[in-house]
């Protein structure tokens, strides 16, 4: 196994500033051009916007596409890219508008227009696939052009609206060649975004070169990358240690990056906090065992969060005990104070109140993969090991299982989930709103309330006390059980600058960032 040296971000900027080793972080007037490859088990569901919201696919997105706003690294209030500007017209927070620039083509050489950025997000809605974006914007009604003015019409104040449109959910597409009431088929893309697509194979690999004609908020476009997609993490360890990637991201092993060696000079590894979680969702639908409260809060008083941590994942994640992770307005741990150890007992108690017969027969699915299968084994050994619950397990390959637990297949899966924008909302309403992305079945009208009222205010430090009750309701009705909060790790070889500003533990890939020193 590789040795690497960590090199934690606060560090790296106090070098740079002091100009201390800072050589080593720049390319040279001798670097060399070939493309860097980046290595990834994460899976793209679609190259088509209007069909995926996961983090796989936002990656490559955020290098392909354009929105109108994006965000500058670490910020939290997104900048105009595709737009000259924007803003909301009024105080009501309900009529959102932007300028679009006049200097921007989509790949193809076609001119890009106020009519492609309102194609774009009117055939989301048209298409509603089953995983795509739609759950991300509950308050939009209409989106209106005149010459280059795009206006979004909402139902309701939504203070972290030009949040949402600085994400892949909001990227640009050609009116000419996506479809409005279906997904394009095929592996062709024209957008507008610092990497033109070159070539792209499912599930294999992605050529981008930089897009020349590419204007927006960027300053540069880096140089060439290959993108390759690895079934596991193993998978991706293997070729790692071969040679044959420049930049490992989500990601190697979890046995390998707990063992990062320090003294390593030809390795270089970024860790910095992560806003990646991940949840055990129940299928809460009349029929299914979950849809019964106590049945819910009784896995909650049996689930041990300690083995997770230390025997699958090798401290590498850190244990959640809320719906909104640490780091975010209104972080608490109802879960932690409701359910502060494993309490078989409790658990026995809350199913007979219930009026369940133990053991309780579930279904449990996960996402097929190697670092899934040790954490859903020791999910399903919690379970069992009372005689409380029956565990029949299922691993299911990405693409199919997003389609499957959305029709409401299983009885409880587990499903990470990466912050859409810096703001605590990206994890209210797309998690635990009527109609959620989850597609768990969970309604509430108090949580629904407080989801509103989290959206009345630009001034997000006044939504915390909703955020705070929000988490305590979703530690009553227990909709989804919080596992873990990840650790992000880059790894890369010493003649890549630049890695460690690919990733801020969100779904974004900066590739532009990349370069041979």
């Amino acid at each position: 196994m590789r040795s690497v040296r960590v090199r934690i971000l606060a560090i790296l900027a106090v070098l740079v500033i002091a100009g201390v080793g800072a050589w080593q972080l720049l390319p040279s007037g001798e670097a060399k051009t070939d493309a860097i490859t980046v290595g990834t088990s994460d899976v793209v569901t679609s190259l088509d916007p209007a069909g995926a919201y996961d983090a796989g696919s936002w990656a490559i997105y955020s290098n392909i596409y354009q929105s109108l706003m994006t965000f500058k690294p670490g910020a939290v209030t997104p900048e105009p890219d595709a737009a000259e500007s924007c803003g909301f017209v009024g105080q009501k927070l309900q009529t959102y508008q932007c300028k679009l620039r006049d200097d921007l083509t989509f790949t193809n050489g076609r001119k890009i227009t106020a009519e492609d950025v309102k194609h774009s997000f009117d055939r989301i809605f048209t298409i509603k696939s089953d995983v795509g974006p739609a759950g991300l914007f509950p308050t939009l009604d209409s989106v209106t052009t005149e010459g280059r003015t795009i206006t979004f019409n909402l139902s309701g104040k939504d203070a972290t609206f030009p949040q949402k449109i600085a994400t892949g959910a909001a990227a640009i597409v050609d009116t000419t060649k996506y479809p409005a009431d279906k997904i394009r088929p095929g592996s062709q893309v024209d957008g507008s975004g610092p990497y033109v697509l070159k070539s792209y194979e499912h599930g294999t690999r992605a050529e981008l070169v930089p897009n020349l004609k590419y204007r927006g908020a960027l300053k540069k476009t880096g140089q060439a990358v290959t993108i390759r997609y690895f079934k596991t993490s193993e998978d991706l360890q293997t070729s790692w240690d071969a040679g044959d990637v420049d930049v490992a991201h989500r990601q190697l092993p979890s046995e390998t990056l707990a063992e990062l060696n320090m003294n390593d000079p030809d390795v270089r590894v970024t860790e910095a906090t992560s806003a990646e979680i991940r949840n055990i969702i129940f299928n809460v639908r009349e029929g299914t065992p979950f849809a019964e409260k106590k049945v819910r809060q009784a896995v909650a008083a049996l689930l041990d969060r300690g083995p997770l941590v230390r025997k699958v994942y090798q401290g590498t994640v850190d244990p959640l005990y809320s719906l909104i992770p640490t780091g975010f307005i209104g972080h608490s741990t109802p879960f932690f104070d409701n359910y502060p150890s494993s309490d078989p007992q409790r658990a026995a108690q809350l199913l007979q109140q219930a009026g369940a017969k133990t053991p309780v027969p579930v279904n449990f699915a996960y996402r097929e993969g190697d670092m899934y299968t040790k954490e859903t084994a020791e999910l399903r050994r919690q379970l069992e090991k009372d005689g409380l619950f029956k565990v029949s397990v299922e691993a299911v390959e990405w693409t199919k299982y997003q389609k499957e637990y959305a029709a409401g297949k299983y009885d409880m899966y587990t499903v990470g989930w990466f912050p859409d924008f810096p703001d605590p909302d990206t994890f209210s309403q797309p998690l635990v709103g009527t109609g959620n992305v989850l597609h768990s079945g969970y309604s509430s009208k108090k949580m629904d309330q407080l989801i509103a009222a989290t959206q009345q205010f630009s001034d997000r430090s006044r939504t915390s006390g909703d955020f705070k009750e929000m988490q305590s309701l979703v530690g009553e009705d227990v909709p989804l059980l919080p596992l873990w909060q990840k650790k992000d790790y880059v790894v890369a070889k010493s003649e890549v600058a630049g890695s460690q500003y690919l990733s801020e533990g969100t779904g974004t890939w900066r590739l532009w960032e990349l370069s041979r020193i």
